[in-house]
């Protein structure tokens, strides 16, 4: 790679769509004007302009001559299934594709790949962040980008029956990754990069951060990085291979998030051991409640959430009864016990045991966990469970105690934004995050 590339960012997929073309963007020549819709009919994308007039095809592309050019869709969902869920109208840079997806328009977004990092810095941390975070997030998320794609050409290419779901009788095991998405290379919410084109002003910190890291990558043995990141790992980072595909990665094994990292020696794949450090309150990196700091990592609708490092839930018997089902598609009937049957290095569960009075089944991995007991996603799967108020063997009450916000894999961002306020370097962050790998000037 010696230049820069062009990504495709799929932005929403509706069954209408309305936008808007600023500048000398090109046209069908059955449409003028700037504002348009779009919907399906007839196995074909309908555009309307204003004046009622339409074209038809199977996709569009809207070209953008000029780098000022720019387009905005309405009503974005942003944060999709999560508690911050909310509509935007949201502006972007570059060329914009309309294509067919599951019966509804897809608005697909073809931007260069620095011009991309520009938005996702600035969607993903505040104005406010340390030159050093954002210089750090910056070459994380060049590199996961980067990597994904490389690993969708392959997989493509070896044309792999890649599997991210197992499930038998008794056990349902399932992982989440960005290969959901066959006709972009990337989404625009938290299931990649948190991506909003030019909607919000791209910070002057941002634009910086991107031209002192432009072009570089991490890289381990000659393979760019899949670095990956969340909000607050709870003290101890999470292995690759205990949240996706059983592939181990060196440089995304458990670290330890606190400058004594060497020297702390703890094994939470071990029940009691998981216990003690979720019910307590270790020092780490990520265990603050500076607002300036966390005002770096949390855009206004995350800042709801200040009980990220360690929390609590509480459900009922008929709340966890109900939910559960409606989650899962199972009817447990009672639940009866939810039991860890396995954790990784931060403590997340890897698989957990529902005992009900109809059915148990034992589930996996830590989203699909995370999805299960919760009505959008629960914080993490870093958790402890106590059973109470039991009533002829039937806990009317179950308390989850957790650790984190997140998947907990590589850079932790609560952690990293403690460094950088602390006076550590973007290399020695990333160093720290990423064990053994090489930062490379690529482009």
């Amino acid at each position: 790679m010696n230049t820069q590339p062009e990504i495709q960012v799929g932005i929403m997929a509706e069954k209408q769509i309305q936008f808007e073309l600023n500048g000398s963007y090109l046209t069908p020549a059955a449409i003028r004007g700037k504002v348009f819709s779009a919907t399906i009919e007839d196995q074909n994308i309908v555009l309307h302009d204003a004046d009622g007039n339409q074209s038809a095809s199977a996709e569009f592309t809207f070209l953008c001559p000029s780098a000022d050019d720019s387009f905005k869709l309405k009503d974005v969902t942003i944060g999709i299934n999560f508690h911050w869920e909310q509509k935007q109208d949201q502006e972007f840079r570059g060329s914009l594709k309309l294509l067919i997806e599951d019966g509804k328009v897809r608005a697909v977004n073809i931007v260069p790949l620095e011009e991309y990092l520009r938005s996702v810095i600035s969607s993903e941390m505040s104005a406010t962040s340390s030159p050093e975070l954002l210089k750090a997030h910056a070459v994380i998320s060049r590199s996961w980008l980067m990597a994904q794609i490389v690993k969708s050409k392959k997989l493509e290419s070896e044309q792999s029956n890649y599997q991210t779901f197992m499930e038998s009788d008794d056990e349902r095991v399932r992982w989440y990754d960005r290969e959901d998405h066959s006709q972009f290379d990337v989404c625009a919410d938290d299931h990649c990069q948190r991506y909003q084109g030019i909607t919000k002003i791209i910070s002057e910190k941002a634009n910086a951060a991107i031209e002192a890291t432009f072009g570089e990558f991490l890289m381990s043995d000659d393979n760019i990085c899949d670095a990956r990141f969340s909000k607050c790992c709870g003290g101890i980072s999470e292995n690759f291979e205990n949240v996706w595909e059983p592939v181990y990665h060196r440089y995304l094994s458990k670290i330890v998030d606190s400058e004594n990292a060497c020297t702390t020696c703890v094994d939470l794949r071990q029940e009691e051991e998981a216990e003690s450090w979720i019910r307590t309150s270790p020092g780490a990196f990520c265990n603050t409640t500076d607002q300036q700091v966390l005002s770096q990592v949390l855009p206004d609708f995350d800042q709801k959430t200040q009980d990220f490092y360690r929390w609590k839930v509480t459900y009922s018997q008929d709340e966890l009864k109900s939910l559960i089902q409606n989650r899962t598609g199972i009817d447990f009937g009672e639940i009866i016990q939810l039991e860890a049957i396995s954790r990784g290095h931060s403590g997340r569960i890897i698989k957990l045991k529902i005992t009900g009075s109809k059915r148990t089944m034992t589930i996996g991995k830590e989203l699909e966990i995370r999805r299960a007991l919760s009505s959008s996603h629960l914080y993490s799967s870093a958790f402890v469970i106590d059973h109470r108020d039991i009533q002829t063997g039937i806990p009317q009450k179950f308390i989850l105690t957790g650790a984190g916000w997140g998947h907990g894999v590589g850079l932790c961002q609560i952690g990293a934004a403690v460094m950088g306020e602390k006076g550590y370097s973007y290399q020695q962050i990333l160093e720290h995050y990423f064990r053994g790998a090489q930062l490379v000037k690529k482009y």
